[in-house]
């Protein structure tokens, strides 16, 4: 980065969804100079002239100092920090449309969750992939249980910045840090990204069995189990097991199973209560990551051995025609064994 990352020239926020707008708002609390960029220009030139997002967060508005642009080259001129806050399934799509822009040692955050899939790569992986030159630039994920909502109407929360690059990691914490907002930081960029994807499909198991109206033991049950699965899958990868049991993992994991704002979970909820997945996902405006990384997930599951027994049920339920009923039986059926974490 051209200066050190605590006080950068320029902050650039990729992504004017909801995560996007509540990031630009801590970047700024914090006196960060920030430039918001989102894709869509008739979105943008009225969250522009009005200073609030009407289709993401109705009623907050972005302060006059965070410039606010369509331009991918205005928006990352001389940025020396770049934040991606867009949806897994397309960033690669962003990002091959403003690398050109992109400055050649621009720090990366990524607050993204979710598993590309025809790679199966991370958001960061993908991120790098497209750029070509990771080893030029240090890269972080900024993770943990935040409802945008929340955030915006500045409750209490935290997160973690997770780098393998010490400084890098001090140097996110020190610029998302406000007085609601508290950072951690960690090494296991591995863990930390695999933690934010796989609650995700947790969290539709979830919502599922609210749909179901099965009651708080089952819930909790399956958060439990849940959290077993997710941190055996990321030993396999090669994530260090207590960061699923840390605020990125099992911290998330019981927002955004709980939160009646959870996207994940209510799409489970709408699920399990006789929706169609398709007819769910078109009445929404939101993305539903999970549903995207279901199948990356158990992709990943197989191609390493890993038994996933929510995460297949999740996924049957998905895009195999099983009941949710169905799917929550066959879990209670499973032979009998000891407790396993990991």
């Amino acid at each position: 980065m051209a200066r050190s990352a605590i006080q950068p020239e320029r902050i650039s926020v990729i992504g004017d969804g909801q995560m996007g707008l509540v990031l630009a708002l801590a970047l700024d609390a914090g006196g960060a100079p920030t430039a918001l960029w989102g894709h869509d220009a008739a979105h943008v030139a009225d969250l522009a002239a009005r200073r609030e997002s009407r289709r993401h967060l109705p009623g907050v508005r972005l302060p006059e100092r965070i410039a606010i642009t369509a331009d991918e080259a205005e928006a990352l001129d001389a940025a020396d920090l770049i934040v991606c806050a867009v949806p897994t399934q397309y960033i690669r799509g962003v990002f091959a449309r403003i690398a050109p822009h992109v400055p050649p040692r621009a720090g990366i955050v990524s607050a993204a969750k979710g598993i590309e899939n025809e790679t199966l790569l991370r958001p960061t992986a993908v991120i790098a992939d497209v750029l070509g030159d990771s080893s030029s630039r240090p890269f972080a994920a900024l993770c943990g249980p935040t409802i945008a909502e929340e955030l915006a109407r500045r409750l209490p929360a935290t997160m973690v910045a997770a780098s393998p690059a010490h400084d890098f990691a001090v140097a996110v914490q020190s610029l998302f840090s406000t007085a609601w907002l508290r950072i951690y930081t960690v090494s296991d960029l591995l863990g930390v990204e695999l933690a934010g994807a796989t609650k995700n499909v947790i969290a539709i198991a979830a919502g599922i069995v609210d749909g179901l109206e099965l009651g708080y033991n089952a819930k909790s049950a399956l958060l439990a189990r849940g959290l077993a699965e997710i941190t055996r899958l990321g030993a396999a990868l090669g994530a260090a097991p207590e960061t699923f049991f840390g605020i990125a993992g099992v911290g998330d994991l019981a927002t955004t199973c709980f939160s009646p704002l959870g996207r994940n979970r209510s799409c489970g909820e709408a699920i399990g209560r006789g929706r169609s997945l398709d007819d769910y996902l078109q009445s929404t405006q939101s993305v539903v990551e999970g549903v995207a990384t279901t199948k990356s997930v158990m992709a990943l599951a197989r191609r390493h051995g890993i038994e996933m027994p929510i995460t297949a049920a999740v996924h049957a339920v998905l895009f195999e025609g099983l009941d949710p009923r169905r799917g929550i039986a066959r879990l209670m059926e499973r032979e009998p064994k000891p407790e396993r974490i990991g």
